[in-house]
């Protein structure tokens, strides 16, 4: 089943479509010109990411108030375009405007606008099949019992904790998911609430489509007829660590430009927030998980300005919990029952840890001996009681590349080298003289 195309947030066909309050926008204008020194119209129309049509209109809304005026210049490199400067009068509005907020370039698009793109372009309209999330995660060895239970996880765009011993690949299974989802969407450079500017689009989170240009000031434009306020990007993931804080789901305020920054939840809007290693926070995982009790349940996060004033904006997020920890022992069960999915993700069986160990074999141009195999299962595992992990075999041959290039021997797998390698896999449990 193959996933619909996300539709295209429209080009303002006015002034009043723009969505925003005269005075932001003509304010907007005016910082820009004064910063940039920028004096056509054409130039500030890619800059404001705004239809030419629309930024002659606000140029003209200015004119009107006496706060630009015509250069009386023709420029013979643009087309003969007329050139625009600031007047006194709008140099001083400029330079107040600026004292209120740094923003200016690329019109910030209304949160009740932004609201409207994001429900075209849910994660929950995404329909993923067997198929797909199976050449996604083609990386890897997986139980086609583990694929039963993600699949319809990712179908549904809900929330996934993924639980089990470490180095089995719950890390490498969440990027794999992402890379199912495979389609694009809109994703705005800034969104405006109660007349403040939040940017939401950053360049470290999200990827842009092929087509897509980064830099609205850029003299090719592509083709695409949509709303410029708007950056085309692949559907975004946010991976978080050990590094979260409950701080960094909240608005980051800026007191230089006196703008706001999305936090990383609603960066991700559209796409997955990955919480890897979930228990080694500073933070205890239920405080962190009350965090999004709302947000999970409601479709919708409570942010707060720096007034303290509160207002909603979309979750609309696929969001996966990964954790070495059983769930009881992090979770209650209200916290537990909140979130839509768990999945355990066990160490491979003898048959599918000999696949992925000739894999990775193959991969690293190591040849597989079957008499180190055989002294690998009957000598050294039964030592940890047969469990094994996903990481193992990358592990163990590694070790032995770097055994034999410090030997200066060809790649081998002996008995020898394995016990070498399986020396460094472990610390052996002693006491330390201190």
């Amino acid at each position: 089943m193959s996933t619909p195309s996300v539709l295209p947030p429209e080009q303002p066909a006015s002034l009043a479509a723009v969505g925003l309050s005269p005075v932001m926008m003509r304010d907007i204008l005016l910082k820009t010109m004064f910063r940039q020194n920028l004096d056509l119209v054409s130039v500030l129309s890619r800059t404001l990411c705004l239809t030419i049509p629309v930024t002659q209109e606000l140029v003209d809304l200015a004119r009107g108030q006496k706060l630009l005026e015509a250069t009386g210049t023709l420029h013979a490199s643009s087309g003969g375009e007329m050139g625009y400067q600031l007047t006194d009068a709008g140099k001083a509005r400029a330079l107040d405007a600026l004292a209120q907020s740094e923003y200016f370039g690329a019109m910030p698009v209304p949160l009740e606008m932004y609201k409207k793109q994001v429900e075209r372009q849910s994660i929950r309209n995404i329909h993923v099949d067997r198929k797909q999330l199976t050449d996604a995660m083609g990386h890897l060895i997986l139980p086609d019992s583990l694929l039963d239970h993600l699949g319809p996880a990712v179908g549904a765009g809900r929330s996934i904790l993924m639980y089990g011993p470490p180095g089995n690949g719950k890390s490498s299974i969440s990027n794999g998911i992402r890379d199912a989802l495979g389609d694009t969407i809109f994703v705005p450079r800034a969104i405006e609430y109660s007349g403040q500017v939040i940017t939401v689009y950053d360049p470290i989170v999200h990827t842009l489509a092929a087509d897509e240009e980064d830099d609205p000031n850029a003299l090719r434009r592509t083709g695409a007829k949509y709303d410029r306020r708007y950056v085309r990007c692949e559907r975004p993931t946010v991976v978080t660590g050990g590094e979260l804080t409950v701080s960094m789901l909240d608005l980051v305020y800026n007191s230089t430009s006196r703008t706001y920054q999305a936090p990383l939840q609603l960066k991700s809007t559209g796409g997955i927030f990955i919480v890897d290693d979930l228990g080694r926070q500073a933070e205890p995982p239920q405080t962190l998980v009350n965090r999004w009790i709302v947000p999970l349940e409601e479709s919708k996060d409570i942010l707060a300005l720096q007034s303290g004033e509160k207002f909603t904006v979309p979750f609309d997020t696929l969001v996966i919990f990964s954790t070495n920890f059983h769930p009881n022992e992090i979770f209650d069960g209200a916290a537990l029952r909140r979130i839509f999915f768990k999945i355990k993700v066990d160490g491979p069986n003898q048959e599918d840890f000999l696949k992925i160990f000739a894999m990775v074999a193959r991969k690293k141009k190591m040849p597989l001996n079957e008499a180190t195999l055989v002294h690998l299962l009957k000598k050294k595992y039964p030592t940890i009681n047969n469990n094994f992990a996903n990481y193992q075999p990358v592990f163990l041959i590694d070790q032995m590349r770097a055994i034999c290039e410090f030997e200066g021997i060809p790649y081998q797998m002996t008995p020898d080298l394995i016990d070498r390698a399986w020396a460094n896999m472990f610390v052996k449990d002693e006491k330390i003289a201190k």
